[in-house]
């Protein structure tokens, strides 16, 4: 699909392409890098590709000056934003918010607010920030994001824009990444339906790019699960996406699920308790500093991990070297170089890798993502 913004935004690198040959292209990258594995001999199932306007969640840039407000995307290798008012990878509801946006944060800038700097006064305006735009299943979650006070014209403004917007249902302020983020306004708790429940969202707490993504990573990791009974870890589980449809989806299993994010813990926590889930039990640990030992990986009969792009090194090295491995790993990877240097770690442990499946939900992106089956 053309876009009027290919050629300076920063977003899509292929969405010049031909779908059919950008498709082509994705598997083609793929097995290049897979080229490195020392297990060759594995199944490579049905790649999924996520159809394009499917992105549930976007951070929005914008600068504001005396020629007005630029709200989008970084141009590439830039720090200039490209001027949108809808983007193709978004769904239409986030597109339809764009515009409204823009019109909330021209207002927003026009505020004058007073800092004090050592023995001085200074009058101040909102000249940049990030918008967080989440789409849950019954509504729009906004995280505004700028280095200044929400004063009581502030908060007028947002709650006349949230009120008079029955896709908003929240609107929060957090002053930079690192603060604590203040929930001004909510209508309705935003709820995603997970497996068979539906999950409470924190505010700007990290989801899956696409519902459909979710889903198609979701249903592999089952799928790959089929038979397991016994105990399962579920590694860097983030808000616990995967121990929901395994829970849904698999009987007698009891899940242990891992990760650091305080936060995101937090609301886990929340809505496993008020989902009446008795079979997850929720750990904080950070999995980079402290994986599990090998004598803790010997009790599970499965383990599903799926981290950040840096992958899970030590994590695979400690489950390689237990002298009574867990008969099944599922690993699922956003970085196809990681799981490569991970996969051939378990492999050297004895593990042999049985299939791996691509899932590409970063539309014209260089970015893909994978399931892959491990066995004893």
């Amino acid at each position: 699909m053309a876009c009027s913004c290919f050629d300076v935004c920063g977003g899509c690198s292929y969405r010049n392409m031909d779908e059919q040959k950008y498709q082509q292209l994705k598997i083609e990258k793929l097995h290049d890098i897979l080229l490195h594995l020392k297990g060759q001999n594995y199944r490579t199932s049905e790649p999924i590709f996520i159809a394009d306007g499917k992105r549930r969640r976007a951070t929005l840039n914008f600068y504001h000056n005396n020629k007005g407000l630029s709200l989008g995307f970084n141009e590439k290798s830039s720090h200039n934003i490209v001027n949108i008012d809808n983007c193709d990878l978004l769904t239409p509801r986030i597109n339809a918010c764009i515009p409204k946006i823009k019109d909330l944060l021209t207002e927003l800038c026009a505020l004058k607010y007073t800092v004090k700097q050592r023995k001085n006064f200074i009058v101040k305006t909102i000249s940049s920030g990030d918008i967080l735009i989440s789409e849950a299943d019954n509504g729009l979650d906004i995280v505004l994001e700028y280095d200044a006070p929400v004063d009581i014209n502030a908060r007028m403004i947002i709650a006349e824009f949230c009120q008079a917007d029955n896709d908003i249902i929240r609107i929060s302020h957090r002053r930079n990444i690192e603060d604590n983020i203040e929930i001004l306004l909510q209508k309705a708790v935003p709820l995603i339906k997970m497996g068979k429940f539906d999950v409470k969202i924190p505010a700007g707490t990290f989801l899956q790019a696409s519902k459909d993504g979710e889903l198609a990573l979701a249903q592999l990791v089952v799928k790959y699960l089929k038979g397991i009974k016994g105990k399962i870890a579920d590694l860097f589980c983030g808000v616990g996406t995967f121990s929901y449809y395994i829970t849904s989806e698999t009987a007698n299993v009891n899940i242990l699920s891992v990760d650091c994010g305080a936060d995101l813990l937090d609301g886990f926590a929340n809505s496993i308790n008020s989902n009446k889930i008795t079979n997850i039990e929720i750990r904080k640990q950070n999995l980079f500093k402290y994986p599990l030992t090998a004598n803790e990986t010997e009790e599970f009969a499965a383990i599903v991990f799926d981290p950040p792009r840096a992958g899970a090194k030590e994590q695979c090295r400690l489950i390689a070297s237990s002298d009574k491995k867990p008969p099944v790993i599922v690993a699922v990877s956003c970085n196809p170089l990681s799981f490569v240097r991970d996969a051939n770690i378990l492999i050297d442990g004895g593990y042999k890798l049985k299939e791996i499946t691509l899932v590409d939900q970063f539309v014209y992106s260089d970015h893909c993502e994978l399931v892959a089956l491990f066995s004893l």
